[in-house]
């Protein structure tokens, strides 16, 4: 598998990145076992879990396959701190203190003394981000962690992090932004990957395939057995199942069809080469679905089939 710079670092990674969410929950110690081992022998290099996936039990298990299926120097481990539950209910905290106390936790579960890329889940209102940031330079000051990011910030939010954190040499730079970026939703287009270019970021997109709707597997209802069917995820596919999303999807199927690929290739492909992307981040249940990730390595989408697919998905500017 090719590999790509994080941005304007000297961080490494495979163009394609391995997601956890569902380890410990919907994806149990065999599944994932079968993912990490087919991921690395493709050549993947890039893992990406975080503290509040599955309570801590997604670090746990990729914790306890380090040293096991993949020795620790072969694979690039990114988590992720500032989200937590308390008592069932999601909480944001990006807080000095519970940013440092969860990196502590999350390496414990990892087995590991130091993360290779550690990053605030998401922006907080509540908590000043100076206090934000100073806890990413103690992380890598104290070699907790070697590189920081930011995930799911917008474009304003994007620009005065990385630029709060460029205007002391003695700072840690934001290496990366982890952003929602597919087909079905190009918003981070708009100002978080300009952001991103201007200031050095490499962009690590979650749900690529547009919550699985790109797949096709929604196309002519919902699945059993798919996360649209389930009663955790149902709402988190859900906006992707109008009407704008089913022409986008059946552009995507109907360009798979010519190629003679799959919709899951067509739309991976597109998101993996555009510009700024570093590596695309796929969580698989299955194996077997992971298994149809990689076999994008070798492909590119012909030109024409990128112009009009970036027609289609265009998105439509706000009244």
């Amino acid at each position: 598998m090719q590999r790509r710079k994080v941005g304007n670092t000297g961080l490494v990674v495979s163009r394609l990145g391995l997601g956890t969410m569902t380890w410990g929950g919907g994806t149990d110690e065999h599944e994932a076992r079968e993912q990490l081992a087919d991921f690395v022998e493709a050549g993947g290099t890039f893992v990406d879990t975080a503290a509040s996936y599955t309570d801590g039990a997604s670090e746990e298990l990729l914790g306890a396959l380090i040293g096991d299926v993949v020795s620790r120097d072969e694979i690039v481990v990114a988590t992720k701190a500032g989200v937590l539950r308390r008592s069932g209910v999601r909480e944001v905290d990006t807080s000095r203190r519970h940013l440092i106390s969860t990196l502590d936790r999350s390496l414990r579960r990892l087995g590991i003394d130091c993360v290779d890329l550690w990053q605030v889940h998401v922006w907080d209102d509540d908590t000043p981000l100076e206090e934000t940031l100073a806890a990413l330079d103690h992380a890598v000051a104290s070699g907790r962690a070697a590189y920081v990011g930011i995930s799911n910030y917008t474009g304003w939010q994007t620009a005065q992090a990385a630029t709060w954190q460029r205007a002391v040499p003695s700072r840690a730079p934001v290496a990366s932004t982890q952003v929602e970026y597919s087909l079905l939703n190009r918003s981070a287009e708009a100002e978080v990957l300009p952001a991103a270019e201007a200031l050095g970021l490499g962009v690590l997109p979650w749900s690529p395939l547009g919550r699985g709707v790109l797949t096709g597997k929604y196309r002519t209802g919902t699945p059993s057995d798919s996360r649209g069917g389930s009663d955790g995820f149902s709402s988190f596919v859900e906006p992707y199942l109008d009407q704008r999303s089913t022409r986008i999807v059946e552009a995507v199927c109907r360009a798979a069809d010519g190629l003679e690929w799959t919709p899951l290739e067509v739309a991976l492909t597109w998101v993996r080469d555009r510009a700024g992307v570093s590596a695309p981040i796929v969580g698989a249940r299955t194996a077997k679905q992971l298994s149809a990730a990689l076999a994008t390595e070798s492909l590119t989408l012909p030109p024409e089939i990128v112009s009009a697919l970036d027609d289609v998905s265009h998105p439509v500017p706000r009244s």
